[in-house]
């Protein structure tokens, strides 16, 4: 679906070594599927083959979106979900809901006022999701993802149905972004990278570890400098670009799409699925941090340890400058939730 290599994996999935079709299939849920991110994403979900039913809801008609998508002939049924009212009918039975849910981020806008602007949002979504479907994988996509995931974990905590190995914060387009840029730099074949990128979602909270690029590559200092501000900047080089028309959308679809790949891969059984998430992990002594995890039929299976041992000096003190703004990321989430009253 997205390359050659991960496309032979999926359908590599579906099959046993006889070459009988396996049953796993899954139900997705996607929250805000009317908007630029939702509507892309669900195009790319539709083309997964492990879903077999495709869940979309929108606070707005979200109608012509399901029936566009129903035209393709992939084996996955869409609903059509829309309102409050139909909220909790979008989360039953789900196996995966991907939050895009969110106000659009606009040019002079920061992540502060994205806050402001979603944390009722993720608020009232995450309790929904509480109540009609417990147990499903939560992939966040909605900003600044740095504080609605621990605001989200407070939602679920205090509903009772926590489970940390469960809720994602989805940074894989940072991940997205630094194999593109640094297969571009190097002249690389792009299949082949992997730049591991670990901390936050957010300008200097973003640390892609340029030293630990699979295939092993040098870099000038020059180098990793330029392409490790053009990292933490390049939500704000599409802003610019779009001028004022919006913020990622194709890029952040396509990363998303890729994350609930392998989670639907990894509940179906398939061995050996990493991706990079921003998730609760004890790799720091902040409370939530993005690296690489090994996902299972429960979640988070392992988190990775092994990427932030010998960090070049470069590396290890761009860890220690992100830690303060990390931190204050987290404490806004969480200091919102437990402000919030608990509905029943």
């Amino acid at each position: 679906m997205f390359d050659a290599r991960s496309h032979s994996q999926t359908l590599s999935c579906l099959r046993s070594p006889e070459g009988e079709r396996l049953s796993s299939s899954f139900t997705v849920a996607i929250l805000g599927a009317n908007g630029g991110i939702g509507q892309t994403l669900s195009l790319l979900v539709k083309m997964i083959p492990l879903v077999s039913d495709l869940h979309l809801y929108s606070i707005s008609s979200v109608k012509g979106v399901a029936v566009d998508l129903g035209h393709c002939n992939t084996p996955s049924r869409v609903k059509e979900f829309v309102g409050l009212s139909q909220l909790a009918d979008a989360l039953k039975g789900i196996h995966v809901v991907v939050v895009t849910a969110s106000a659009p981020r606009r040019p002079g806008m920061t992540r502060e006022d994205l806050f402001d602007a979603n944390a009722g949002i993720m608020t009232s979504l995450a309790e929904a999701v509480a109540d009609n479907c417990p147990d499903a994988l939560i992939h966040i996509i909605s900003n600044p993802v740095n504080s609605l995931v621990p605001l989200a974990a407070e939602v679920l905590k205090r509903k009772g149905v926590y489970d940390p190995r469960k809720l994602f914060g989805v940074t894989t387009l940072d991940v997205v972004r630094a194999n593109t840029f640094v297969s571009q730099s190097k002249n690389l074949n792009i299949i082949d990278v992997d730049v591991p990128v670990v901390g936050g979602h957010t300008g200097i909270t973003i640390l892609p570890l340029l030293s630990k690029t699979k295939p092993s590559v040098n870099f000038t200092a020059q180098e990793v400098e330029e392409l490790t501000i053009r990292i933490q900047q390049a939500g704000k080089e599409v802003v610019e670009a779009k001028a004022g028309a919006g913020s990622a959308t194709f890029s952040m679809a396509y990363a998303a799409a890729r994350f609930v790949e392998s989670s639907l891969r990894a509940l179906g059984g398939d061995e050996n699925i990493y991706e990079y998430s921003f998730i609760e992990s004890d790799l720091t002594e902040l409370r939530f941090f993005a690296s690489r995890v090994k996902l299972g039929k429960n979640g988070v299976e392992t988190v990775m340890a092994s990427d932030l041992q010998g960090l070049t000096e470069y590396e290890q003190q761009g860890l220690e400058a992100l830690k303060p703004e990390l931190k204050a990321g987290i404490e806004k989430g969480i200091a919102f939730a437990t402000k919030q009253p608990v509905t029943s």
